[in-house]
């Protein structure tokens, strides 16, 4: 039973109206390097003529977004001028008078409406129990775990970036599929590649579900596919819709003749393997058994220090990252690997579907297998799994262990990201609010069913205190800081690369044994 609207009015304003209230509080803070990329693309679509903006090069941050996200930044660009003109200039790189500032922190405050509606559809699709306490009840526990999110609220309002707009679009699609409203989902993904192309990460749960739960419009007794009731009409129209959105989008671009202009800055492959910060996956495992077997090899005179590759050894915190000893990985050996991770979660949403607790699931693991396993991933992309999670996590008690397990490790890795001294206080404190939340809600949902979270994980997770507390107040105190600056990022992305490669685990172990338990059932 779906959570009634009554009881959603009574309390979701509060939890609006608080976060917001925090945001407003969060203004004056660090701002990251994103602060400058917003401020020159702002400046890109309100002063140069469309055909320009992605040629644009003055600034190093160039525009690479989609071009339904630089109309974005076009209509803001016509609020903005009522602060401060100067902030449109081109030429005035790393602007940032108290007006352009104020300005776009109160844009990013201000979309967040979208994210806020989304949290509000997506808690009406739970079910909720019969607990009169407001703590009890699911629907406001997922409301709480979304709208108090602790890494969109230090990446969007503290590192600086507008994702919560963009994630309240993919939940609102997501909710909306929940719904039955199909057509409305897919319309709203459309729209969301053409704002941040990073959702490409999904696009194959959304394909799969689609043709198979929407285009056939019914099953056997056994579940499998039912040819003869395959949809000509449903296809068209989905087909019509992404056409038509993708046709708007890069339409005027086409017709211009700089598609290929475009792509090139869809997808830069020469950045490298690794982000900057290194996020915690799987190549930065790989980068990290390289690093060690290198030093390995000097100190056993096997390797000569002088022929290895300078960052690999100096470094760390570089993009183009050179291996010494393992085999260099392309991106197209990174396509192959993200494909291979989320190819039998596909063929179970083909073969198995389970309607839309199903798509979702698939949703996340593909997220995570692309975290994992895609080239030059942003740290900040472990939120895409973090957040469709969230609604599985309320509903069952193994999506809540991995919850915890996977947002706990996934907030943590964003640590880095804010690393000056005023903002450890605030990211400490807030993150340890959310995680006493998280822990103590889902304990209260799942009472009846045992403990949530498995001793291993809770030994795991306990782990990132000790971590903490070396990388931010002991490693800096040594000599070695000044020799190894990146050891503690390489710390925390080591440790965190571990968790999450545990949860994307636990995520197909739950997917698995939840269809085995479906047919042990039906058989009985």
């Amino acid at each position: 039973m779906a959570a009634p609207m009554s009881e959603l009015s009574g309390w979701f304003p509060a939890l609006a109206i608080g976060v917001t209230f925090l945001k407003c509080l969060l203004i004056n803070t660090y701002h990251s390097t994103d602060f400058e990329v917003h401020r020159n693309w702002l400046a890109i679509t309100h002063s140069l003529p469309v055909s320009q903006w992605y040629f644009e090069d003055t600034s190093e941050w160039t525009l690479d977004y989609p071009p339904f996200f630089a109309w974005f930044e076009y209509c803001l660009s016509h609020v903005a001028k009522y602060f401060d003109k100067e902030m449109l200039v081109v030429q005035n790189l790393s602007y940032a008078s108290p007006a352009t500032i104020l300005f776009q922190r109160l844009s990013v405050i201000l979309v967040d409406v979208v994210f806020l509606y989304a949290a509000r559809e997506c808690a009406k699709t739970v079910g909720d129990n019969k607990v009169k306490e407001v703590l009890g009840k699911p629907s406001f526990v997922l409301a709480a775990l979304l709208v108090w999110n602790f890494g969109l609220l230090i990446v969007d309002h503290i590192h600086f970036q507008y994702n919560g707009f963009l994630f309240g679009i993919l939940l609102l699609s997501i909710a909306r599929h929940c719904q039955s409203r199909h057509l409305e989902g897919a319309l709203l993904f459309a729209i969301l590649l053409n704002l941040k192309h990073i959702f490409l990460y999904i696009a194959p749960a959304y394909g799969i579900f689609l043709l198979r739960s929407f285009c056939f419009t019914s099953n056997n007794s056994d579940g499998s596919i039912k040819w003869r009731n395959f949809s000509v009409v449903r296809l068209a129209a989905l087909g019509a819709i992404v056409l038509s959105v993708f046709a708007l989008s890069f339409g005027p671009f086409i017709a211009m003749g700089q598609l290929p202009q475009v792509l090139s800055r869809l997808f830069p492959f020469k950045r490298g393997l690794c982000h900057a910060y290194w996020a915690p996956n799987i190549w930065a495992l790989y980068n990290v058994a390289d690093k060690a077997m290198a030093m390995l090899g000097v100190k056993l005179k096997v390797l000569d220090v002088d022929k290895l590759p300078k960052a690999s050894m100096t470094g760390g915190l570089v993009q183009e990252f050179q291996h010494s000893v393992l085999p260099s990985v392309s991106p197209l050996t990174t396509l192959i690997c993200t494909l291979l991770s989320i190819t039998p979660a596909l063929l179970h949403l083909w073969f198995r579907p389970s309607g839309p607790r199903g798509f979702l699931r698939c949703v996340v693991i593909c997220a995570l297998g692309s975290f994992l396993f895609g080239w030059h991933v942003h740290e900040k992309a472990i939120l895409m799994a973090v957040l469709p999670l969230s609604v599985l996590a309320v509903e069952s008690r193994a999506d809540a262990r991995t919850f915890l397990l996977l947002t706990t490790t996934g907030h943590y890795s964003l640590f880095p990201l804010l690393f000056t001294a005023p903002e450890l206080p605030i990211k400490v404190l807030l993150m340890a609010l959310f995680t006493l939340f998280s822990f103590t809600s889902l304990k209260t949902l799942f009472s009846k069913e045992g403990c949530v979270l498995g001793s291993v994980d809770g030994l795991y997770l306990a782990g990132l205190l000790p971590l903490e507390v070396l990388c931010e107040w002991v490693y800096p105190l040594t000599s070695w800081q000044s020799s190894m600056p990146f050891a503690p990022l390489l710390l925390t992305s080591t440790y965190c690369s571990l968790g999450l490669t545990y949860a994307f685990c636990r995520l197909y172990r739950s997917l698995l044994t939840s269809q085995a338990l479906k047919h042990k059932d039906k058989s009985q």
